[in-house]
């Protein structure tokens, strides 16, 4: 079973295609700068570290919001 869940990702980002492309991109800059926002992952891979940190709510989605 892979930890964090979809269903429990699910609630903090709705859309999975969204889901993955945000922790794709977070996943090439822990690759790069190794910078985490939570402590002791219980993953070893980037892109796994990247949804711990969402579960965490550590990794939100900027919206643009217009007015």
């Amino acid at each position: 079973m892979l930890e964090p869940s979809i269903d429990s990702l699910q609630e903090r980002i709705k859309n999975k295609y969204t889901l993955v492309t945000l922790s794709a991109r977070r996943a090439r800059d822990l690759l790069e700068t190794n910078d985490l926002l939570i402590e002791e992952p219980t993953s070893r891979k980037y892109v796994g570290m990247a949804l711990e940190e969402v579960q965490a709510g550590k990794l939100k989605l900027k919206t643009n919001e217009t007015k």
